[in-house]
């Protein structure tokens, strides 16, 4: 892995943008945790999702100008990531303990709940390889240096009041650790699946839309502890009547070369739309099921209906 110096940086404090994201679930319920310092804004967010009601709670603490002060470490593999403000009641914990991550989270008041919430989490890595790339844009000084460790082997739980979400059973994370300094506007496609299937650890990271990757793409499939790269994908999102696209119907993901030919069914599309005129993201973070198959060399890896996510985020930031 290359290694990442901040402070040798050669652009505003105000454009750095660093973030450690995990999503943890099941087909069920998840939960994805934020801390991110962009520079001129921090961000804590917590999303409750709940599929088979099909709703999510999210709440999110903006601070201005962090510029580095909350000190996200520089390497995912050792470090902790820690956010505490004792009068707002929120912790927020990312922490290296035992060979294990663990996840610590507790907002006294919970947004518009008013309830308590709290969850510890133990992620065990399945395997010893990760999807890690340095993307360059076509514009100087600014880069995307990023890791994503898929198939995090989850025990534990979150609370929210009296309702338990159990996570110590057919529950998988991933950890989405991203460095860099971005363009003013770009969108990006990026979908993520880890689960069990037939005995096996298997799970995929699909990605593209922003920056040169003439040399090189993120996609990557993992089975139990082998790593296996993938050359393009496209993510075919369907449009409606009106010409809009319609994110709640089947997606389909294909590759030039054939090796990848998945149908994603949505479930549930975890929408936000912040628009401050000159600053904006648009997300929709669309939860569903996988089937499909990747071809390789010497398998064929059949995905039989298993829970992912794929997301369409477009920024000016």
């Amino acid at each position: 892995m290359k290694r990442y110096d901040r402070e040798a940086i050669k652009v505003s404090k105000n454009r750095i943008k660093e973030w450690d994201y995990y999503y943890v679930g099941n087909a069920s319920y998840g939960i994805a945790l934020t801390i991110a310092d962009n520079g001129y804004m921090g961000m804590l967010s917590v999303s409750i999702l709940d599929f088979v009601k099909k709703n999510d709670i999210t709440v999110s603490k903006i601070t201005l100008f962090p510029r580095g002060k909350m000190k996200l470490p520089r390497t995912s593999r050792q470090g902790d990531t820690v956010y505490e403000n004792k009068k707002a009641g929120i912790e927020m914990r990312f922490l290296h303990q035992e060979g294990k991550r663990r996840l610590i989270c507790r907002f006294e008041n919970f947004g518009k709940t008013k309830l308590p919430f709290h969850c510890d989490i133990f992620l065990q890595e399945t395997n010893k390889n990760s999807m890690v790339i340095a993307t360059p844009f076509d514009a100087p000084r600014h880069f995307y240096y990023n890791q994503k460790i898929n198939n995090l082997l989850a025990t534990g739980y979150a609370k929210l009041g009296e309702t338990m979400y159990d996570f110590s059973h057919d529950s998988y994370g991933v950890l989405d650790w991203g460095r860099g300094v971005w363009t003013y506007k770009n969108t990006w496609y990026w979908s993520s699946l880890n689960a069990k299937q037939d005995g096996r650890y298997i799970g995929f990271n699909l990605g593209y839309g922003f920056g040169n990757t003439s040399r090189a793409s993120e996609n990557m499939l993992f089975i139990d502890d082998k790593a296996i790269k993938l050359d393009d994908v496209k993510m075919d999102i369907p449009f409606n009547a009106k010409g809009g696209e319609d994110f709640l119907s089947p997606w389909r993901f294909r590759s030039s070369k054939g090796d990848i030919d998945l149908t994603f069914t949505p479930v549930y599309d975890r929408h936000a739309d912040m628009n401050l005129l000159v600053l904006r993201s648009n997300q929709h973070q669309v939860f569903g099921i996988f089937e499909g198959v990747f071809r390789l060399e010497d398998e064929v890896i059949e995905i039989k209906g298993l829970p992912g996510f794929a997301e369409k985020v477009f920024n000016k930031w």
